[in-house]
């Protein structure tokens, strides 16, 4: 990879989008990334639907993001995640040798302990080979919990919807595939809490910063002061830069004076 990698996530459950469970891929994923100097720039929810699945991941695969995808590849006929991917892509969905003999280990491991049968003619290790089923021409992510693979394809990495499962195999494709972009854009941040000041008297602020300081983000975190975010029951925005840490204290200084000039009052965010 010559250039940086753009990471998106992808989260596919009906259960998701009705409430029945709540996502922690987001924050998870998030923190993976930013433990390793990377980010997320985009993250979307999907349902267990073929045709909408088949139109998200036409657009990613063809744009140049690294995209992980949770959930949606087990067996059962609610899971469309492996056959949108081959669809997006007009590619077969094959049986992967070496997914088919970690899912016969698997069954081996469960006879041995008294559940099943490692005799893979079963109808029900049959179900189970399913899912070493993946479109053409995928690699296997490997699962440390139970060896039922993940696939990865065209700068995507599909892994099962279990956090248990995810996460492991999600760190280990960051370190296997990405090591060499770790840390490699360092970014410092720094902000202040403007109070009961609007958001339309500091926007022109920011606008400046950004113009004057070729690598860094103004980013302004409004509140309404409620305390619901545990720390301030007053009205106030989070006011700050973040980006190339040359010219991040410059910057800083430049939107110090600036919400200084517009008399409203503040404290340095720590």
């Amino acid at each position: 990879m010559k250039q940086e990698p753009r990471f998106g996530l992808i989260v596919v459950g009906d259960e998701i989008l009705s409430g029945k469970r709540a996502d922690k891929h987001f924050a998870k994923v998030v923190e993976l990334l930013d433990a390793r100097g990377l980010r997320l720039e985009w993250a979307q929810y999907l349902p267990d639907d073929r045709v909408r699945l088949v139109e998200a991941l036409s657009g990613t695969f063809a744009g140049s993001d690294h995209v992980f995808s949770c959930g949606g590849i087990g067996s059962t006929p609610d899971d469309h995640t492996r056959q949108a991917a081959a669809e997006a892509l007009a590619r077969e969905i094959v049986l992967h040798p070496e997914a088919a003999e970690l899912i016969a280990a698997r069954c081996r491991d469960l006879a041995a302990e008294g559940r099943g049968s490692a005799d893979m003619s079963t109808a029900e290790n049959r179900q189970r080979l399913k899912m070493g089923e993946f479109p053409a021409g995928s690699n296997i992510i490997p699962n440390p919990y139970n060896r039922i693979a993940g696939f990865s394809l065209e700068r995507h990495w599909f892994v099962p919807g279990f956090p248990v499962m995810a996460w492991p195999m999600i760190e280990w494709v960051l370190d296997t595939h990405y090591r060499a972009w770790f840390h490699r854009t360092p970014q410092a941040e720094r902000s202040l809490i403007v109070f009961d000041t609007p958001e339309s008297a500091v926007a022109p602020l920011m606008e400046e910063v950004e113009i004057t300081f070729s690598s860094v983000k103004a980013f302004s975190l409004p509140s309404v002061g409620d305390g619901s975010d545990g720390r301030i029951a007053r009205r106030h925005i989070e006011l700050g830069v973040k980006g190339a840490p040359a010219q991040i204290e410059e910057a800083f200084a430049h939107l110090k004076r600036g919400v200084t000039q517009l008399g409203a009052p503040f404290e340095e965010h720590t």
